[in-house]
Protein backbone atom coordinates (compact mmCIF):
# COMPACT_ATOMS: atom_id res chain seq x y z
CA UNK A 1 0.00 0.00 0.00
CA UNK A 2 3.35 2.30 -0.50
CA UNK A 3 5.83 3.20 2.17
CA UNK A 4 6.26 2.26 5.61
CA UNK A 5 7.18 4.40 8.46
CA UNK A 6 8.65 2.44 11.71
CA UNK A 7 7.48 5.30 14.50
CA UNK A 8 8.80 3.41 17.60
CA UNK A 9 9.04 0.15 19.49
CA UNK A 10 7.14 0.12 23.25
CA UNK A 11 9.23 -0.33 26.33
CA UNK A 12 6.63 -1.95 28.14
CA UNK A 13 6.35 -5.13 25.36
CA UNK A 14 9.65 -5.41 22.96
CA UNK A 15 7.69 -7.62 20.56
CA UNK A 16 4.99 -4.48 19.99
CA UNK A 17 6.14 -2.08 17.23
CA UNK A 18 4.44 0.51 15.42
CA UNK A 19 4.40 1.89 12.07
CA UNK A 20 2.36 3.85 9.15
CA UNK A 21 1.66 2.91 6.40
CA UNK A 22 -0.50 4.55 3.48
CA UNK A 23 -4.26 1.89 4.29
CA UNK A 24 -7.45 3.88 3.59
CA UNK A 25 -8.31 3.64 7.22
CA UNK A 26 -11.05 5.60 9.20
CA UNK A 27 -12.03 6.16 12.75
CA UNK A 28 -15.80 7.47 11.29
CA UNK A 29 -17.23 4.84 9.40
CA UNK A 30 -20.32 5.95 10.74
CA UNK A 31 -20.52 9.08 8.29
CA UNK A 32 -21.97 6.56 5.80
CA UNK A 33 -25.16 5.80 8.03
CA UNK A 34 -25.37 9.80 8.38
CA UNK A 35 -25.02 10.21 4.61
CA UNK A 36 -27.86 7.61 4.14
CA UNK A 37 -30.16 9.52 6.08
CA UNK A 38 -29.59 12.70 4.11
CA UNK A 39 -30.10 10.70 0.93
CA UNK A 40 -33.17 9.24 2.03
CA UNK A 41 -34.86 12.23 3.15
CA UNK A 42 -33.13 14.33 0.38
CA UNK A 43 -32.57 17.05 2.96
CA UNK A 44 -29.10 18.08 0.58
CA UNK A 45 -31.27 18.72 -2.32
CA UNK A 46 -33.69 20.17 -0.32
CA UNK A 47 -31.36 22.45 0.36
CA UNK A 48 -29.10 23.20 -2.17
CA UNK A 49 -32.74 24.23 -4.43
CA UNK A 50 -33.40 26.84 -2.10
CA UNK A 51 -29.94 28.65 -0.88
CA UNK A 52 -28.70 30.80 -3.14
CA UNK A 53 -24.44 29.96 -4.04
CA UNK A 54 -23.04 32.86 -5.72
CA UNK A 55 -19.93 31.50 -6.80
CA UNK A 56 -19.51 30.97 -10.65
CA UNK A 57 -20.74 27.53 -11.50
CA UNK A 58 -17.94 27.57 -14.11
CA UNK A 59 -14.95 28.14 -11.21
CA UNK A 60 -16.60 25.68 -8.77
CA UNK A 61 -14.40 22.46 -7.46
CA UNK A 62 -16.57 21.44 -4.51
CA UNK A 63 -20.79 21.71 -5.32
CA UNK A 64 -22.47 23.51 -2.70
CA UNK A 65 -24.40 20.01 -1.85
CA UNK A 66 -21.28 18.83 -1.20
CA UNK A 67 -19.77 21.35 1.24
CA UNK A 68 -23.29 21.04 3.31
CA UNK A 69 -22.56 17.53 3.94
CA UNK A 70 -19.11 18.17 4.60
CA UNK A 71 -20.59 20.54 7.47
CA UNK A 72 -22.80 18.53 8.34
CA UNK A 73 -21.62 14.84 8.53
CA UNK A 74 -18.12 16.96 10.44
CA UNK A 75 -20.10 18.47 12.86
CA UNK A 76 -22.92 15.18 13.64
CA UNK A 77 -19.19 12.62 14.28
CA UNK A 78 -18.05 15.50 16.60
CA UNK A 79 -15.21 17.44 14.64
CA UNK A 80 -17.07 21.06 15.55
CA UNK A 81 -13.64 22.90 14.46
CA UNK A 82 -13.71 23.87 10.12
CA UNK A 83 -9.81 23.14 10.68
CA UNK A 84 -10.70 19.74 11.11
CA UNK A 85 -11.48 19.37 6.89
CA UNK A 86 -7.98 19.50 6.53
CA UNK A 87 -6.55 17.07 8.57
CA UNK A 88 -9.39 14.75 7.17
CA UNK A 89 -9.11 15.27 4.14
CA UNK A 90 -7.96 12.19 2.42
CA UNK A 91 -10.55 10.25 4.99
CA UNK A 92 -12.08 7.38 2.84
CA UNK A 93 -15.09 7.33 4.35
CA UNK A 94 -15.49 11.34 4.67
CA UNK A 95 -14.79 11.08 1.07
CA UNK A 96 -16.76 8.57 -0.18
CA UNK A 97 -20.15 9.96 1.77
CA UNK A 98 -19.73 13.71 1.08
CA UNK A 99 -19.62 13.29 -2.59
CA UNK A 100 -22.22 13.42 -5.07
CA UNK A 101 -20.33 11.27 -7.37
CA UNK A 102 -21.11 7.46 -7.95
CA UNK A 103 -18.86 4.62 -7.65
CA UNK A 104 -15.32 4.40 -6.44
CA UNK A 105 -14.56 8.39 -8.07
CA UNK A 106 -14.14 10.03 -4.49
CA UNK A 107 -11.72 7.79 -3.93
CA UNK A 108 -9.26 7.44 -6.62
CA UNK A 109 -7.10 10.57 -7.99
CA UNK A 110 -8.61 13.80 -9.59
CA UNK A 111 -8.69 13.10 -13.79
CA UNK A 112 -10.44 16.67 -14.55
CA UNK A 113 -9.71 19.94 -13.65
CA UNK A 114 -12.12 21.61 -10.88
CA UNK A 115 -12.88 17.87 -9.94
CA UNK A 116 -12.96 17.16 -5.70
CA UNK A 117 -9.91 15.52 -5.01
CA UNK A 118 -10.65 15.13 -0.70
CA UNK A 119 -12.74 16.69 1.36
CA UNK A 120 -12.89 20.76 0.83
CA UNK A 121 -10.34 22.93 2.94
CA UNK A 122 -10.87 24.97 5.58
CA UNK A 123 -11.38 28.44 3.55
CA UNK A 124 -13.52 26.83 1.25
CA UNK A 125 -16.00 25.93 4.02
CA UNK A 126 -15.30 29.56 5.64
CA UNK A 127 -16.16 30.90 2.40
CA UNK A 128 -19.78 28.90 2.15
CA UNK A 129 -20.73 29.91 6.05
CA UNK A 130 -20.42 33.65 4.56
CA UNK A 131 -22.37 32.66 1.27
CA UNK A 132 -24.93 31.36 3.53
CA UNK A 133 -25.18 34.22 6.05
CA UNK A 134 -27.35 36.77 3.99
CA UNK A 135 -30.47 36.77 5.36
CA UNK A 136 -32.31 34.74 2.92
CA UNK A 137 -30.25 31.87 3.16
CA UNK A 138 -30.24 31.88 6.93
CA UNK A 139 -34.38 31.28 6.50
CA UNK A 140 -34.13 28.69 4.39
CA UNK A 141 -31.50 26.78 6.98
CA UNK A 142 -34.09 27.16 9.83
CA UNK A 143 -37.06 25.93 7.64
CA UNK A 144 -34.61 23.19 6.55
CA UNK A 145 -34.70 22.19 11.07
CA UNK A 146 -38.84 21.50 10.32
CA UNK A 147 -38.67 19.84 6.82
CA UNK A 148 -35.96 16.99 8.65
CA UNK A 149 -38.44 16.35 11.18
CA UNK A 150 -41.63 16.53 9.03
CA UNK A 151 -40.13 14.03 6.28
CA UNK A 152 -38.81 11.84 9.46
CA UNK A 153 -42.31 11.65 10.75
CA UNK A 154 -44.25 11.17 7.20
CA UNK A 155 -41.35 8.15 6.75
CA UNK A 156 -42.08 7.04 10.04
CA UNK A 157 -46.12 7.04 9.85
CA UNK A 158 -46.44 6.17 6.00
CA UNK A 159 -46.93 10.17 4.85
CA UNK A 160 -49.43 10.84 7.76
CA UNK A 161 -49.54 13.76 9.99
CA UNK A 162 -50.37 13.36 13.81
CA UNK A 163 -53.65 14.73 15.09
CA UNK A 164 -51.57 16.65 17.99
CA UNK A 165 -47.80 17.76 19.01
CA UNK A 166 -46.13 19.64 21.36
CA UNK A 167 -43.63 22.23 21.21
CA UNK A 168 -41.42 23.20 23.72
CA UNK A 169 -40.02 26.77 23.09
CA UNK A 170 -36.99 27.64 25.62
CA UNK A 171 -33.57 29.68 25.71
CA UNK A 172 -30.24 28.52 26.36
CA UNK A 173 -26.90 30.07 26.75
CA UNK A 174 -23.83 29.52 24.18
CA UNK A 175 -20.93 30.08 25.73
CA UNK A 176 -18.28 32.20 23.40
CA UNK A 177 -14.22 32.83 23.91
CA UNK A 178 -13.67 36.30 22.71
CA UNK A 179 -15.74 39.37 22.14
CA UNK A 180 -17.81 37.57 19.80
CA UNK A 181 -19.84 40.67 18.13
CA UNK A 182 -23.62 40.08 19.72
CA UNK A 183 -21.97 38.26 22.92
CA UNK A 184 -22.31 39.80 26.21
CA UNK A 185 -21.82 38.60 29.82
CA UNK A 186 -24.99 37.05 31.16
CA UNK A 187 -25.36 37.49 34.99
CA UNK A 188 -27.91 34.51 34.96
CA UNK A 189 -25.79 31.80 33.18
CA UNK A 190 -22.06 34.01 35.26
CA UNK A 191 -20.49 33.43 31.19
CA UNK A 192 -20.18 35.56 28.14
CA UNK A 193 -22.70 33.92 26.02
CA UNK A 194 -25.13 34.43 22.96
CA UNK A 195 -28.34 33.50 24.03
CA UNK A 196 -30.49 31.83 21.17
CA UNK A 197 -34.36 30.67 21.22
CA UNK A 198 -35.00 26.77 20.13
CA UNK A 199 -38.23 24.89 19.65
CA UNK A 200 -38.38 21.12 19.78
CA UNK A 201 -41.13 18.71 19.34
CA UNK A 202 -41.35 17.36 22.77
CA UNK A 203 -42.87 13.66 21.28
CA UNK A 204 -39.68 13.16 19.23
CA UNK A 205 -37.44 15.07 19.80
CA UNK A 206 -36.75 16.92 16.87
CA UNK A 207 -35.01 20.50 16.61
CA UNK A 208 -37.65 22.87 15.02
CA UNK A 209 -36.19 26.48 14.62
CA UNK A 210 -33.54 27.99 16.54
CA UNK A 211 -32.91 31.83 16.34
CA UNK A 212 -29.47 33.65 17.24
CA UNK A 213 -29.95 36.46 19.93
CA UNK A 214 -27.65 38.82 21.71
CA UNK A 215 -26.14 37.51 24.80
CA UNK A 216 -27.60 40.22 26.92
CA UNK A 217 -31.25 39.18 25.48
CA UNK A 218 -34.37 38.81 28.33
CA UNK A 219 -35.77 35.11 27.52
CA UNK A 220 -38.53 35.96 26.17
CA UNK A 221 -37.22 39.20 23.97
CA UNK A 222 -38.18 38.20 20.30
CA UNK A 223 -40.19 35.45 21.61
CA UNK A 224 -43.80 36.28 20.12
CA UNK A 225 -42.73 36.63 16.38
CA UNK A 226 -40.52 33.05 16.65
CA UNK A 227 -43.68 31.20 18.39
CA UNK A 228 -46.68 32.29 16.40
CA UNK A 229 -44.65 31.84 13.00
CA UNK A 230 -43.42 28.83 13.85
CA UNK A 231 -46.61 27.48 14.95
CA UNK A 232 -48.00 28.52 11.53
CA UNK A 233 -45.78 26.41 9.92
CA UNK A 234 -46.01 23.44 12.28
CA UNK A 235 -49.42 23.06 11.72
CA UNK A 236 -48.87 23.29 8.03
CA UNK A 237 -46.51 20.78 7.83
CA UNK A 238 -45.65 18.22 10.85
CA UNK A 239 -49.13 17.95 12.67
CA UNK A 240 -53.22 19.41 12.48
CA UNK A 241 -53.04 21.36 16.09
CA UNK A 242 -50.64 22.01 17.99
CA UNK A 243 -49.71 23.19 21.71
CA UNK A 244 -47.10 25.15 23.48
CA UNK A 245 -45.08 24.56 26.57
CA UNK A 246 -43.08 27.08 28.07
CA UNK A 247 -40.43 27.98 30.59
CA UNK A 248 -40.80 30.41 34.07
CA UNK A 249 -39.32 33.44 31.54
CA UNK A 250 -41.75 33.66 29.05
CA UNK A 251 -45.36 34.57 30.04
CA UNK A 252 -45.92 37.96 29.11
CA UNK A 253 -49.47 39.51 28.71
CA UNK A 254 -48.70 39.94 24.49
CA UNK A 255 -47.46 36.26 24.25
CA UNK A 256 -50.69 34.39 26.37
CA UNK A 257 -53.52 36.59 24.72
CA UNK A 258 -51.97 35.90 21.34
CA UNK A 259 -51.56 32.00 22.01
CA UNK A 260 -55.49 32.24 23.25
CA UNK A 261 -56.53 34.15 20.61
CA UNK A 262 -55.31 31.86 17.77
CA UNK A 263 -56.61 29.06 19.63
CA UNK A 264 -53.47 27.31 21.08
CA UNK A 265 -53.32 25.68 23.73
CA UNK A 266 -50.43 26.59 26.29
CA UNK A 267 -48.78 25.51 29.42
CA UNK A 268 -46.02 27.97 31.39
CA UNK A 269 -44.78 27.86 34.98
CA UNK A 270 -44.88 31.37 36.44
CA UNK A 271 -42.45 33.03 38.40
CA UNK A 272 -43.98 33.46 42.14
CA UNK A 273 -44.50 37.17 43.24
CA UNK A 274 -45.84 38.48 46.85
CA UNK A 275 -49.29 38.15 45.42
CA UNK A 276 -48.98 34.35 44.42
CA UNK A 277 -47.42 33.44 47.68
CA UNK A 278 -49.91 34.96 49.66
CA UNK A 279 -52.57 32.93 47.79
CA UNK A 280 -50.06 29.81 48.23
CA UNK A 281 -49.56 30.60 52.06
CA UNK A 282 -53.03 28.90 53.47
CA UNK A 283 -52.03 25.75 51.28
CA UNK A 284 -48.83 25.18 52.89
CA UNK A 285 -49.89 22.69 55.05
CA UNK A 286 -49.75 19.24 55.50
CA UNK A 287 -52.78 16.85 56.37
CA UNK A 288 -52.91 15.48 60.19
CA UNK A 289 -50.84 12.56 60.85
CA UNK A 290 -47.85 10.92 59.72
CA UNK A 291 -45.52 11.33 56.75
CA UNK A 292 -45.89 8.73 54.51
CA UNK A 293 -42.66 6.97 52.73
CA UNK A 294 -42.51 8.30 49.72
CA UNK A 295 -42.79 12.30 48.87
CA UNK A 296 -46.78 13.42 48.07
CA UNK A 297 -47.55 16.59 46.22
CA UNK A 298 -50.72 18.43 46.56
CA UNK A 299 -52.61 20.14 43.58
CA UNK A 300 -54.99 23.21 44.18
CA UNK A 301 -57.09 24.71 41.05
CA UNK A 302 -57.80 28.94 41.40
CA UNK A 303 -57.62 31.86 38.90
CA UNK A 304 -55.52 34.73 38.72
CA UNK A 305 -55.11 37.86 37.01
CA UNK A 306 -51.25 40.02 37.38
CA UNK A 307 -51.23 43.36 37.26
CA UNK A 308 -50.37 43.57 33.66
CA UNK A 309 -52.68 40.75 32.16
CA UNK A 310 -56.19 41.45 30.89
CA UNK A 311 -57.95 39.05 32.55
CA UNK A 312 -58.20 36.55 34.55
CA UNK A 313 -56.41 32.91 33.82
CA UNK A 314 -56.42 29.36 35.24
CA UNK A 315 -53.52 28.57 37.39
CA UNK A 316 -52.51 25.30 39.34
CA UNK A 317 -50.54 25.62 42.45
CA UNK A 318 -48.40 22.78 43.29
CA UNK A 319 -47.06 21.54 46.51
CA UNK A 320 -44.14 19.05 46.97
CA UNK A 321 -42.81 17.10 49.77
CA UNK A 322 -39.07 16.64 49.60
CA UNK A 323 -37.32 13.57 51.18
CA UNK A 324 -36.05 14.95 54.65
CA UNK A 325 -36.90 18.53 54.36
CA UNK A 326 -38.82 20.10 56.41
CA UNK A 327 -40.31 22.97 55.15
CA UNK A 328 -42.66 22.02 51.57
CA UNK A 329 -41.83 23.66 48.64
CA UNK A 330 -44.81 25.19 45.69
CA UNK A 331 -44.60 26.64 42.20
CA UNK A 332 -47.36 27.53 39.58
CA UNK A 333 -48.85 26.57 36.69
CA UNK A 334 -50.72 28.50 34.46
CA UNK A 335 -52.38 27.52 31.12
CA UNK A 336 -55.66 28.14 28.84
CA UNK A 337 -56.79 24.46 29.09
CA UNK A 338 -59.85 24.11 31.26
CA UNK A 339 -60.97 22.04 33.82
CA UNK A 340 -62.84 19.83 31.80
CA UNK A 341 -60.29 19.50 28.76
CA UNK A 342 -56.82 18.71 31.10
CA UNK A 343 -57.44 17.92 35.09
CA UNK A 344 -54.76 19.19 37.24
CA UNK A 345 -52.49 16.03 37.72
CA UNK A 346 -52.49 15.49 33.90
CA UNK A 347 -51.33 19.43 33.56
CA UNK A 348 -48.54 18.50 35.73
CA UNK A 349 -47.52 15.40 34.17
CA UNK A 350 -47.69 17.47 30.85
CA UNK A 351 -45.37 20.01 32.39
CA UNK A 352 -43.06 17.87 34.03
CA UNK A 353 -41.84 16.08 31.04
CA UNK A 354 -40.14 19.20 29.70
CA UNK A 355 -37.13 17.54 31.48
CA UNK A 356 -37.14 15.53 28.44
CA UNK A 357 -36.77 18.16 26.08
CA UNK A 358 -34.03 20.23 28.64
CA UNK A 359 -32.52 16.93 27.93
CA UNK A 360 -32.43 17.22 24.02
CA UNK A 361 -31.26 21.05 24.60
CA UNK A 362 -28.13 19.56 26.41
CA UNK A 363 -27.22 17.33 24.15
CA UNK A 364 -27.03 19.61 21.56
CA UNK A 365 -24.95 21.94 23.41
CA UNK A 366 -22.80 19.47 25.40
CA UNK A 367 -22.44 17.02 22.55
CA UNK A 368 -21.78 18.68 19.32
CA UNK A 369 -20.62 21.65 21.35
CA UNK A 370 -21.19 24.38 18.90
CA UNK A 371 -17.60 26.40 18.11
CA UNK A 372 -18.93 29.84 17.57
CA UNK A 373 -16.09 32.03 16.69
CA UNK A 374 -16.37 34.04 13.95
CA UNK A 375 -15.23 38.03 14.33
CA UNK A 376 -14.52 41.18 12.52
CA UNK A 377 -10.47 40.42 12.33
CA UNK A 378 -9.03 41.85 9.43
CA UNK A 379 -5.70 39.80 7.54
CA UNK A 380 -2.80 42.29 8.85
CA UNK A 381 -0.52 39.66 6.52
CA UNK A 382 -0.98 36.85 4.21
CA UNK A 383 1.60 34.85 3.37
CA UNK A 384 4.09 36.60 5.48
CA UNK A 385 3.53 40.27 3.70
CA UNK A 386 0.86 42.73 4.46
CA UNK A 387 -1.84 42.64 2.35
CA UNK A 388 -2.62 45.89 -0.35
CA UNK A 389 -5.84 44.97 -0.47
CA UNK A 390 -8.52 44.97 2.77
CA UNK A 391 -11.95 43.15 2.12
CA UNK A 392 -14.71 43.72 4.67
CA UNK A 393 -15.01 40.36 7.08
CA UNK A 394 -18.85 40.68 6.40
CA UNK A 395 -21.46 39.93 8.97
CA UNK A 396 -20.03 38.26 12.33
CA UNK A 397 -23.14 37.61 14.42
CA UNK A 398 -25.07 36.07 11.18
CA UNK A 399 -21.94 33.85 10.03
CA UNK A 400 -22.19 32.41 14.13
CA UNK A 401 -25.89 31.93 13.71
CA UNK A 402 -25.12 30.24 10.33
CA UNK A 403 -22.69 28.05 12.53
CA UNK A 404 -25.30 27.41 15.08
CA UNK A 405 -27.78 26.17 12.17
CA UNK A 406 -25.31 24.00 10.68
CA UNK A 407 -25.07 22.42 14.17
CA UNK A 408 -28.47 22.37 14.76
CA UNK A 409 -29.24 20.26 10.94
CA UNK A 410 -26.49 17.79 12.25
CA UNK A 411 -27.97 16.97 15.58
CA UNK A 412 -31.54 16.57 13.86
CA UNK A 413 -29.32 14.13 11.37
CA UNK A 414 -27.84 12.18 14.46
CA UNK A 415 -30.85 12.47 16.11
CA UNK A 416 -32.80 10.48 13.35
CA UNK A 417 -30.42 7.67 13.24
CA UNK A 418 -30.46 7.48 17.36
CA UNK A 419 -34.33 7.65 16.96
CA UNK A 420 -33.86 4.59 14.41
CA UNK A 421 -31.78 2.40 16.97
CA UNK A 422 -33.65 3.34 19.97
CA UNK A 423 -36.99 2.05 18.27
CA UNK A 424 -34.59 -1.26 17.06
CA UNK A 425 -33.34 -1.92 20.11
CA UNK A 426 -36.04 -0.96 22.71
CA UNK A 427 -33.08 0.96 24.34
CA UNK A 428 -31.95 4.11 25.85
CA UNK A 429 -29.24 5.67 23.73
CA UNK A 430 -27.88 9.17 24.67
CA UNK A 431 -26.50 10.80 21.37
CA UNK A 432 -22.79 10.73 23.14
CA UNK A 433 -22.87 6.81 23.82
CA UNK A 434 -24.37 6.61 20.06
CA UNK A 435 -21.76 8.34 18.47
CA UNK A 436 -19.21 6.87 20.55
CA UNK A 437 -20.21 2.93 19.93
CA UNK A 438 -22.23 3.64 16.40
CA UNK A 439 -20.87 6.85 14.31
CA UNK A 440 -16.97 6.98 15.69
CA UNK A 441 -16.39 3.43 14.58
CA UNK A 442 -13.10 2.38 12.78
CA UNK A 443 -13.12 0.62 9.86
CA UNK A 444 -10.98 -0.48 7.05
CA UNK A 445 -11.82 0.87 3.27
CA UNK A 446 -11.26 -1.87 0.28
CA UNK A 447 -11.23 -1.43 -3.28
CA UNK A 448 -12.18 -4.01 -5.87
CA UNK A 449 -12.47 -3.47 -9.50
CA UNK A 450 -15.34 -1.06 -9.62
CA UNK A 451 -16.66 -1.85 -5.90
CA UNK A 452 -15.85 -0.40 -2.52
CA UNK A 453 -16.14 -2.25 0.80
CA UNK A 454 -16.15 -0.82 3.95
CA UNK A 455 -15.21 -3.50 6.71
CA UNK A 456 -16.41 -1.99 10.31
CA UNK A 457 -14.87 -3.38 13.18
CA UNK A 458 -17.11 -6.54 14.25
CA UNK A 459 -18.18 -4.98 18.19
CA UNK A 460 -20.20 -2.79 15.84
CA UNK A 461 -21.97 -5.12 13.27
CA UNK A 462 -25.10 -6.50 15.54
CA UNK A 463 -25.85 -2.20 16.23
CA UNK A 464 -25.07 -1.32 11.85
CA UNK A 465 -27.58 -4.39 11.16
CA UNK A 466 -30.22 -3.16 13.10
CA UNK A 467 -29.55 0.23 12.17
CA UNK A 468 -29.38 -0.63 8.19
CA UNK A 469 -33.01 -2.45 8.58
CA UNK A 470 -34.40 0.32 9.84
CA UNK A 471 -32.98 3.03 7.51
CA UNK A 472 -34.51 0.67 4.44
CA UNK A 473 -37.73 1.46 5.94
CA UNK A 474 -36.69 5.54 6.10
CA UNK A 475 -37.98 6.82 2.94
CA UNK A 476 -39.92 10.04 1.98
CA UNK A 477 -41.56 11.44 -0.72
CA UNK A 478 -40.06 14.85 -1.30
CA UNK A 479 -42.32 17.71 -1.42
Amino acid sequence: MGEELSLFRAEFNGSLRVESREERLTGDAGVVLLREVVERLGISRWLTKRLDDPRSPLLLTHPLSELLNTSLLLLAQGWRDQDDADSLRNDPALRLAVSERRGIGPLLPAEEPFQPEGLASQPTLSRMVRALSTAENRAVLREGLLEIASRRQKARRGGHRPRYLTVDVDSLPVTVHGHQPGSAHNGHYHARVYHPLVATVAETGDLLDLKLREGSAHTAAGGLSFIESLLDRVEEKLCQVASVRIDAGFPEETLLAALEARGTSYVARIKNNSVLDRMAEPLLRRPVGRRTAEPRTWLHEMTYRAASWSRERRVVLAVLERQDELHLHYFWIITNWTAAEMSAEDLLALYRDRGTAEGHFGELMDVLDPALSSSPRPKSHYRGEVPKLHFPSGDSFAHNEVLLLLNALAYNLAHTLRALLVNETRQGWSLRRFRERVLRVPARMLLHGRRAVLVVTHAATPLWHALWTSLTRLRCAEA
